[in-house]
């Protein structure tokens, strides 16, 4: 059977590709493991889970045999389709890793996972082992051989693994040997079932027509970009993988398809990113818009509706959290609580590995702007807003407007007491600006005279207490000295001018403070009143490093836009993919791949070239 990875020669983060059928993804290892994969659903238990456990979380391994000089990873063009190549001494074989779609919002679609060994030259033996650990790694497979096939059962659903050779049990394992000659293939689906449900008949002879139907889908979606600039294929690599944390039945959009992902490797900054996360929803369908996908939009639109007609007044969290939850499951549930996965050791032993978010309890006054912005968007570039999506907007935007000036835990969730954060100022005066500039355009009913009077409060307070007059700077919190890069969104959301003294001031000190070479880190968190309630540190923040570029770009400092872009996508993975966060040294840290990054890199993308011409 294959070797198990030890702790220290896991792979980096970055050293994956991703695999998806929008409704669960599954990351694909250089090496040719299947480290991370929840059935069915990207918030279900998973099943591989060797990233964050080698020994004990589940994988699905395949590689030769004998010595491997060198491996290769790409996708096939406009697809998600991931190959691995090894390159041994007496040969070249390839993998084809894709989970089929063959069809938008297909009724009768069959979740698999398809692994497509072609030898590409020579003679390669190869071995692969199926490792199947349920519920996070807490139990083992039992497998029970079929006619054609070996059952994998869990509590939840059932997996069945077919080959075109032949398959053996070792104990939990399952496991086949194949010796490729030149142009010789092998086959071997997963297929995810309800409990009960048969498989699929003749699945592996079906493969090629899967392989077909799969690349045509992603192609014929791609072909929906409007972007064809500089950075074509860096782009539409980007919407893909957006797209990929799509979850079609529901119109979800998830933060990333990870858990517990260290922002510190051995540190404690590790959590769970896959809910739906307002403002990171928000923002990615901001990115997906920019490039012309509005059926993305739409249907996260109608998810939305549902979360804000459900909303109770008269529910205590109401008062106290708002009309909307920071975050939520893919099915619009307030997540359960966050808690502990401690027989899991961690990515390189970073723990805990964390189920649950604690963040659905705080306020978080950014995500009405965020949210409000983005339907402002689809409403000028998609189908419209609706007039029951309307009046559900008006009674959020009731609420933003009695509650804008509260104290909240701000778009970075610290894990501290609530403090007035300037970047949450700014937001509500983004809701209740786009409210105005809807409601104007479209001449839907709203008490335009009195929320034109609050947005100019708000204004107000922002340029006397959100800015230092020694720093010459705006500032993270009113009063403080401490910088954030999340004011460098100013004229991104058109609260001032690119060229307005006071935001060349702050991007002169964000400069100074937090930005190191191109990379930026998203606050400070050693300087005096900067504590986030978290030991450790982390990277530099990649979503910030990429707002960066689009403020010098606004601020007419083109080349250094340009240098800063080109500096930044060298820290994205061998595929184009980016984490959260890039460390001290380089690496990709956080959950991967994380939709912020690539959203902020589309919108950074299209701006800095329209601006060059």
């Amino acid at each position: 059977m294959v070797e198990s990875r030890t702790a220290g020669d896991a792979p980096d983060i970055a050293a994956h590709g991703i695999i998806g059928d929008l409704r669960s993804a599954a990351l694909v290892s250089t090496d040719g493991t299947i480290d991370w994969f929840c059935p069915q659903r990207f918030d279900a238990p998973s099943v591989f889970a060797a990233i964050l456990d080698e020994e004990h979380g589940g994988a699905w391994r395949l590689a030769p045999t004998g010595e491997v000089t060198r491996t290769q990873q790409y996708y096939l063009p406009d697809t998600a389709v991931l190959v691995t190549r090894f390159l041994t001494p007496d040969g070249v074989i390839e993998v084809q890793d894709f989970m089929p779609v063959l069809k938008a919002h297909d009724e009768e679609h069959r979740q698999r996972l398809v692994r497509r060994v072609s030898a590409v030259r020579g003679t390669v033996p190869f071995r692969t082992v199926v490792d199947a650990r349920h519920d996070y790694g807490r139990t083992e497979a039992e497998p029970e051989e079929l006619d054609g096939g070996v059952l994998l059962p869990d509590g939840h659903v059932d997996l069945v693994l077919t080959s075109t050779h032949d398959l053996v049990v070792d104990g939990g394992l399952v496991g086949a040997e194949v010796t490729l000659h030149d142009g010789e293939s092998a086959l071997f689906v997963l297929e995810v079932l309800e409990k009960g449900t048969q498989p699929s008949p003749d699945v592996v002879d079906d493969t090629d027509d899967l392989l077909d139907a799969t690349t045509a889908y992603w192609r014929g979606w791609l072909e929906r970009s409007t972007y064809a600039g500089r950075w074509r294929g860096t782009v539409e690599r980007s919407a893909i993988t957006l797209k990929l944390m799509c979850h079609e039945p529901t119109g979800a959009v998830i933060a990333s398809p990870t858990t517990s992902l260290p922002e510190e490797i051995g540190g404690e900054r590790n959590w769970d990113y896959r809910y739906v996360w307002i403002r990171d929803a928000a923002f990615t369908l901001y990115g997906l818009l920019r490039l012309g996908f509005t059926d993305e939009a739409a249907a996260f639109v109608h998810w939305l509706s549902r979360r804000i007609g459900e909303a109770d007044p008269e529910d205590p969290a109401y008062e106290a959290l708002g009309p909307l939850r920071v975050l939520y499951t893919i099915d619009g549930e307030v997540p359960t609580e966050e808690h502990s996965l401690d027989h899991l050791s961690g990515h390189r032993d970073s723990r805990p590995v964390r189920v649950g978010n604690a963040a659905v309890e705080q306020l978080q006054l950014d995500i009405y702007g965020e949210l409000i912005d983005s339907v402002y968007l689809f409403d000028k570039y998609g189908s419209g807003i609706s007039h029951d999506g309307w009046c559900d907007l008006v009674t959020v935007l009731e609420w933003v407007l009695e509650n804008w000036d509260r104290d909240d835990h701000g778009m970075w969730e610290i894990r501290e007491d609530p403090r007035p954060h300037t970047t949450s100022r700014l937001m509500c005066w983004v809701a209740v600006e786009r409210m105005i500039r809807v409601a104007r355009k479209r001449g839907l009913p709203g008490d335009i005279a009195a929320w034109g009077h609050v947005r100019d409060e708000i204004y107000g307070r922002i340029i006397e207490e959100g800015w230092n007059e020694e720093l010459g700077s705006f500032t993270q919190t009113e009063g403080s000295d401490v910088l954030d890069a999340g004011l460098l969104l100013m004229p991104l959301v058109k609260f001032c001018a690119p060229g307005d003294p006071r935001f060349l001031g702050t991007l002169e000190a964000v400069e100074d403070h937090l930005v190191t070479d191109s990379l930026v880190f998203r606050y400070d968190p050693g300087a005096d009143g900067s504590t986030d309630g978290l030991d450790g540190e982390e990277g530099t923040f990649s979503m910030c490093s990429f707002w960066y570029v689009e403020a010098l770009t606004r601020a007419g400092r083109l080349d250094d836009a340009r240098l800063a872009f080109e500096k930044m996508l060298t820290y994205g993975n061998h595929v184009g993919l980016f984490a959260e966060q890039v460390g001290l040294t380089g690496e990709q840290l956080g959950n991967f791949p994380q939709a912020f990054t690539h959203l902020s890199l589309i919108s950074a993308a299209t701006n800095l070239d329209r601006s060059l011409g």
